[in-house]
């Protein structure tokens, strides 16, 4: 009787502790995937008149003669305006490194932008300089970045973006994670190869469970008292030849910019990033212009193809796509007589390694199913580089609209997970930057 007795109580002893981690990391789960959102993120800014907004772009193409060609205006944009700022800049990188894996000869820009950062701030030493980045990296806290050394050395601030308060995009692993491994950190004597390129330094085995949370600030603004750039490209040397797109706007839209990036320190660091008070928009411009963060851009990409007419064409420059809500408002679209054409990402390489293509190539399999007369899928003709831009851009009879810059069409770079970045622009369909658009992506 007494051996039952204890053999009961022994099970509870066993089921208690086990039942109580499960419930530990459901509830984890629960919260860390549907919590607040840090203040001032999933942004959704007024919509300014403009006269005018400059529209720049990376292409890498083979010519006829089998050599590839590379046209690069977007990182020639950003160093004009470091050396036009004059009162505050702000630059938020998603990949800002010169690592590689020393296979070709790369375009330095990530050495070119730190050397101009650093020449604009001993020209101007009370200048407020802010470069805001991601721990990618550092791969997570295993390395220093010499660009950033750099930077810091010379007295302007760098912010690595806390990716701990966003919510979780891989809930299950991540709430283990949060359970048992943050608390360990990152930094060490780093051992294992580093995955994003070769002659980046070794990194730690946290650094690599760090990295399976797969959430990311993957901005990509530079914004200052003159000039505010959105685009899909990072200043990153092994990413130099990769196809991107961005946008330049002036005006009191600028005050979003800094606000969005400004939320962004406020959760992650401290201090104020510019005291900027641009003057009251006045302009009576042809474009409309707005500031979209986060859920705010799938909220805008979902409204406006569900808003287009037949007759009216949908184009998509996109280095992923994926989303399940976009591809079936693409679906419906193209049954109302809307053209629906593409061009994709084949998606075979990223960082160096070769991949198997998703997810393009079976969303495109699913389109082409359909067999759809209104569906045109172009594949980018890849070489070692990426179709990297991210832009949708639906013309009209009278109006034409652009949804651009940071975001892929995926759940994760959607749906309030990663910090992402658009400029949303409506103007009327004749406009000069709508024609550079059709003509250059």
């Amino acid at each position: 009787m007494v051996k039952k007795v204890l053999k009961k109580v022994n099970r509870k002893k066993v089921w208690i502790p086990i039942l109580s981690l499960v419930l530990v990391l459901a509830a984890t789960i629960i919260y860390q995937s549907n919590k607040s959102l840090p203040k001032g993120l999933s942004f959704e800014g007024d919509v300014y008149s403009a006269e005018d907004v400059q529209f720049f772009y990376d292409l890498t193409y083979e010519k006829e003669n089998g050599k590839r060609e590379s046209e690069q205006q977007i990182f020639q944009r950003i160093l004009e305006a470091i050396d036009e700022a004059e009162d505050f800049l702000v630059m938020d990188m998603f990949l800002f490194n010169g690592f590689n894996d020393g296979d070709k000869k790369y375009p330095d820009i990530s050495g070119k932008i730190t050397e101009k950062l650093i020449e604009k701030k001993l020209s101007r030493p009370n200048m407020k300089i802010t470069v805001i980045t991601d721990r990618i990296n550092s791969t997570y806290g295993s390395h220093e970045v010499p660009e950033f050394r750099e930077l810091k050395e010379n007295g302007i601030n760098v912010v690595y973006t806390s990716l701990v308060p966003l919510r979780d995009s891989n809930p299950i692993y991540s709430a283990f994670w949060r359970v048992f491994i943050q608390w360990f950190g990152q930094a060490g004597e780093g051992w294992l190869p580093n995955p994003l390129a070769e002659n980046a330094p070794k990194v730690t085995f946290r650094s690599y469970l760090d990295l399976m949370n797969i959430k990311a600030n993957h901005r990509k603004v530079f914004v200052t008292e003159k000039s505010g750039i959105v685009t899909s490209g990072n200043p990153h040397n092994a990413s130099g030849f990769h196809s991107n797109i961005a946008f330049e706007v002036k005006g009191p839209i600028l005050a979003d910019l800094v606000k969005t990036e400004q939320a962004v320190v406020d959760y992650s660091a401290s201090g104020k990033l510019a005291d900027f008070k641009p003057e009251k928009n006045k302009k009576t411009g042809p474009l409309k212009v707005q500031v979209l963060t986060e859920g705010k851009i799938y909220k805008n990409i979902l409204q406006e193809i569900n808003k287009v007419k037949k007759g009216e064409t949908i184009w998509l420059g996109m280095f992923y796509l994926a989303d399940r809500k976009v591809v079936d408002g693409l679906k419906e679209a193209a049954d109302r007589g809307v053209k629906v054409k593409m061009i994709l990402d084949p998606n075979q390489n990223a960082f160096g390694s070769e991949k198997i293509g998703l997810p393009n190539i079976p969303v495109a399999a699913e389109l082409d199913k359909l067999g759809h007369d209104n569906i045109k899928i172009r594949w980018y003709n890849t070489g070692f580089e990426q179709y990297h831009s991210k832009i949708m851009y639906i013309t009209g009879r009278e109006n034409s609209m652009i949804i651009a810059g940071s975001a892929n069409f995926t759940k994760r770079n959607l749906d309030d997970l990663n910090l992402e970045t658009n400029l949303k622009i409506s103007a009327p369909s004749q406009t000069r930057v709508l024609y550079n658009i059709l003509t250059k992506t």
